[in-house]
């Protein structure tokens, strides 16, 4: 299992979520992302749309001001 990092603070939807996918589709199971994104719509979108494609949403985590550190397990069902 490896920790990879993907800053799409200065994304706009619906990059942020295309850029997430990208980097998780170079994952290995077990894998895990840690996405760094802005409040708003990218918080609100991208830990919804990764479950919703079978990505397990592992924490949610606030950084500094209006920066969030949303962890994803690539994970096969």
């Amino acid at each position: 299992m490896a920790t990879f990092q993907l800053d799409i603070t200065r994304e706009h939807c619906p990059m942020t979520f295309v850029k997430t996918k990208i980097e998780l589709s170079r994952l290995k199971e077990d894998d895990l992302l840690e996405v760094l994104l802005s409040e708003g719509e990218p918080l609100a979108n991208v830990p919804r749309t990764a479950r919703e494609q079978g990505f397990q949403v592992v924490d949610i985590q606030p950084v500094a001001g209006s920066v969030y550190k949303v962890i994803i397990k690539k994970t096969t069902n």
